[in-house]
């Protein structure tokens, strides 16, 4: 459980909160009835599907060990290596 903590905010910005909180809700868009739903993943950007490869790290560079693969440039990598044998 939290305990409270002191409010510092100004107050302006509680002002301010307070007017944003008591804004009424959106309401919901309005879509033709025979649209179908859809899950929030087909409205997202096309998002790359996580690839395991083998590889190897040389001067801080992975290097995957299969030359057929392609990594983006810029890709976010997960090392999870074994211990140097």
């Amino acid at each position: 459980m939290t305990t409270p903590q002191l409010d510092t905010r100004t107050p302006d910005r509680r002002a301010l909160d307070e007017a944003i909180a008591a804004e009424p809700l959106l309401p919901p868009p309005e879509l033709p009835a025979d649209v179908a739903p859809r899950p929030l993943e087909a409205f997202l950007p096309r998002a790359r599907k996580p690839v395991a490869v083998t590889g190897v790290v040389e001067n801080g560079v992975v290097r995957p060990l299969d030359p057929a693969v392609r990594l983006p440039e810029r890709s976010r990598v997960i090392i999870v290596a074994n211990e140097a044998v």
